[in-house]
């Protein structure tokens, strides 16, 4: 089957509506932070054909298959196995000083998500390993192995916002004491015996554990906490950037560098803004923005997601 009819890339038309004004130009250089299996990407570089893409994933799987679908592309694509904190340097290497365009499409990838051996999915039996980068990190059933029940219970409350994290964590500990939970069965087997009925009857009790699992293994918010200032440095005046996120936790941290960004830092009362004071960002979009009922519909997957972009107006003085 081709990977086309398999991975529907979430809000490409209005990514491509935001990103195009800045990368219609000649020479335009655009960094898909988070390539995947290359959806976007592809896309991007099909619409803004004078464009070159600096591609950044921490998943090998996810470069080989996407190198592969882009290959037709020729020279115009970089790809680069990093962490996406890691994109001044992935930039810096490629030869570019400033870039046009930038796409971060935050969360696991359907790549990830659609292989069960990943571990990420918590409806189909698998090792729990979860690392987006199979080549180095801890995975799942070693936290689940090594973490004392306060550590769990704060990744269950912080990453998940799961109100039953200290029932949950209580059950880890004592059924690893017995035997160690290495599969993704396994544990939705504890959190559903440690589950009361009422809760049952209303969400799987696997849902929020598994992604501050996710969360963890990966420390993918600590990673996004550096990411998206260093994001921000590499946006060239009149560049663009566009973050997708899938959950609250993302979106909260991201609103609030785009919201330092785009304000003025000039004291209350100044008669007039001087430039170091001036905003270097406006935002392009107001709030959140949410997908329509018709990408619903067409792909699930855009259920959660919510759209900040932002465009750079100024250079830093």
């Amino acid at each position: 089957m081709d990977i086309r009819d398999i991975h529907t890339p979430v809000l490409l038309e209005r990514c491509a509506e935001l990103l195009g004004p800045a990368l219609h130009k000649p020479g335009a250089v655009f960094v898909d932070g988070t390539l995947g299996m290359g959806g976007h990407s592809e896309a991007f570089l099909e619409r803004f054909p004078e464009s070159r893409l600096i591609g950044l994933d921490r998943d090998t799987d996810a470069l080989r298959i996407a190198g592969e679908r882009l290959a037709r592309f020729g020279d115009r694509v970089t790809l680069v196995h990093t962490v996406y904190d890691g994109i001044a340097e992935a930039v810096a290497s490629a030869g570019v000083e400033k870039v046009d365009g930038i796409l971060f499409d935050l969360g696991v990838s359907s790549l990830q998500l659609d292989e069960a051996a990943r571990g990420f999915a918590y409806a189909q039996d698998a090792p729990l390993d979860m690392r987006m980068d199979q080549t180095t990190g801890v995975t799942a059933a070693e936290v689940l192995a090594t973490y004392g029940e306060g550590d769990l219970r704060r990744i269950f409350e912080r990453y998940g916002e799961e109100k039953l994290a200290g029932r949950y964590a209580r059950a880890i500990i004592a059924a690893r004491a017995t035997a160690p939970l290495e599969r993704s069965a396994e544990l939705v087997e504890v959190l559903q015996a440690a589950t009361p009925a009422a809760v049952l009857r209303e969400r799987h009790p696997a849902k929020r554990v598994f992604q501050a699992l996710r969360i963890e293994v990966n420390a993918e918010l600590s990673v996004l906490e550096r990411t998206i200032p260093a994001a921000l440095d590499v946006l060239g005046v009149g560049g663009r950037i566009v973050v997708l996120s899938y959950q609250s936790l993302e979106d909260r941290l991201v609103k609030r560098v785009f919201g330092a960004a785009s304000t003025s830092t000039a004291p209350r009362g100044l008669p007039v803004e001087l430039p170091e004071h001036a905003p270097k960002f406006r935002l392009l979009v107001r709030g959140a923005e949410l997908a329509s009922d018709e990408e619903r519909a067409a792909n699930p997957r855009a259920t959660p997601v919510r759209l900040r972009a932002a465009e750079r107006i100024q250079e830093d003085v």
